[in-house]
């Protein structure tokens, strides 16, 4: 019997505004595509968090026994500067402004996002599709949406027409946004559009005499569209339905929006069943901004090397800050949250390292089982990290106390936690024990049983007042003394 059988989760479906209890289109599998970044520039912190936070999902369905195949795709072309369609695609612009060849641009920014997802220790999806690599689909995609009538072609482009579209279909359902207040909000097209309406979006664009990135199609030497990429990708690897899309909530509106209509006027079915959307990183209480220079990317971060924080983050203590938020919650990196989540994260860290060493008795006054069932629960709720984090906390209470002989563990139970932690703590949330091989630690460790030694031989001495004082200068930094019946321990709190 597998975990999923016995774990019901409720996914909250941006399609309808509400947490619904996720059931799979097949039984025991799941479809998950989640859009990947354009590959013009290095990956950036808000993006990190959205891919952070599907890997999270991604890690617990797998940990329940589901067969997920997770599709994460690669914009390598066709993303305009502009949602309208205008603009110069982002990276033939960049390619221009650096004098080398688009491709270049891909590879050195591909090689990047990957190379930043492996510091932060992510899965890979299991299908990795390119926009370039599958221009064909996209061409047969474009011709079966103008053959159902809701695309024309106009001077070598072609065009989705939301009007047509919205006369039997309903455009906006997942932004939850009104075709009329759309159209009142748009300003009137200058005469110099191919499109009939401003609103319509391109599915083909005619690239211009300048224009390095093209390839030939029934209608002209050009490229596709943003949107419609996903939407070909997405449906030949997980099928005209699937289970779940996810992104950031600033693509539900357009591009996850058309995604939808170019599925339902090409194939006559909405293709995803659960919609969900990570909400954004702020900076400080402020949205990030290059233009402003209130932005850092991983790499400063990582180092320290930034005027925004005080010292260098490890990896784990980046993943720890973000899963104290759920990931519908917008998050704001600040030097005070995450100094908390790395005090936080070395004192899990610390008690898990202590289970090995914890000594079984023949009955438990903990109980595990129902500790246990409290972390699978926050996690079957729209993957609550925090509440599963806050109960990994309460068995960092449990084993502290084991250890001080205030509490016992049957061996059962014992085995039992320690299965239970080290999934959701390496498995699920994805961390990685830095307190163990993080060679300050280990200075620490160092330094700190100097100090415990010198407290040992104090007392032999009778010298209290010393003893004393070297057990209540630690605490004041931070570093609480244990005394036990095999020796003195420590922990940083």
């Amino acid at each position: 019997m597998q975990l999923y059988q016995s774990n019901q989760i409720k996914v909250y479906n941006s399609l309808t505004g509400q947490k619904e209890i996720f059931k799979p289109i097949n039984e025991g599998h799941i479809g998950m595509y989640v859009c990947g970044p354009t590959v013009y520039s290095n990956v950036h912190l808000g993006n990190v968090r959205t891919f952070m936070s599907f890997d999270m999902v991604f890690r617990y369905l797998k940990h329940l026994g589901y067969k997920v195949r997770y599709v994460r795709n690669i914009t390598d072309a066709g993303h305009l500067e502009n949602d309208a369609d205008i603009g110069e695609d982002k990276i033939t612009k960049k390619a221009r402004l650096e004098q080398i060849e688009p491709m270049e641009v891909v590879q050195r920014y591909t090689v990047d996002f990957h190379n930043v997802l492996r510091t932060f220790n992510f899965l890979p999806p299991s299908i990795e599709p390119t926009a370039t690599g599958h221009i064909i689909e996209q061409i047969e995609l474009i011709s079966k949406i103008i053959e159902n009538g809701f695309a024309y072609e106009v001077n070598g482009s072609v065009y989705f027409d939301v009007h047509k579209f919205d006369e039997t279909n309903e455009y906006g359902k997942l932004s939850k946004r009104k075709l009329e207040d759309l159209i009142h909000n748009t300003r009137t097209l200058d005469g110099q559009s191919d499109k009939k309406n401003p609103q319509d979006f391109a599915l083909w664009k005619k690239a211009e005499p300048q224009h390095i990135m093209r390839w030939p199609s029934p209608w002209s030497d050009g490229f596709p569209g943003w949107h419609l990429e996903c939407t070909a990708m997405s449906t030949k690897y997980l099928g005209k339905q699937f289970d779940i899309h996810g992104g950031g909530m600033d693509l539900k509106f357009p591009h996850h929006e058309c995604e939808i209509a170019q599925n339902e006027a090409a194939i006559g079915v909405s293709p995803v069943n659960y919609w969900m959307h990570a909400n954004m990183l702020e900076l400080n209480g402020q949205r990030m901004s290059k233009s402003t220079g209130n932005t850092v990317n991983p790499d400063e971060l990582l180092s320290g090397n930034n005027s925004f924080f005080s010292k260098a983050y490890s990896p784990s203590v980046i993943r720890f800050f973000n899963a104290q938020s759920s990931y519908r919650s917008v998050l704001d990196l600040t030097d005070d949250g995450l100094l908390a989540s790395e005090k936080g994260f070395y004192r899990l860290m610390d008690a898990v390292n202590l289970l090995d060493d914890l000594k079984a008795s023949s009955a438990s006054s903990i109980d595990v089982s129902a500790w246990k069932q409290k972390c699978y629960d926050a996690m079957n709720d729209d993957f609550n990290s925090p509440i599963l984090i806050a109960h990994l906390f309460e068995a960092a209470k449990y084993i502290n106390q084991v250890k001080e002989d205030s509490a016992t563990l049957s061996s059962e139970d014992l085995d039992l936690l320690k299965e239970t932690i080290n999934s959701f703590v390496y498995d699920v949330l994805g961390l990685e024990n830095n307190a163990k091989t993080d060679s300050g630690t280990d200075k620490l460790s160092g330094a700190v049983d100097v100090l415990i030694r010198l407290r040992q031989d104090a007392r032999a001495n009778k010298d209290f007042a010393m003893s004393d004082k070297i057990r209540d200068e630690l605490a004041e930094v931070g570093i609480q003394l244990k005394d036990g019946k095999d020796g003195t321990t420590f922990s940083v709190n």
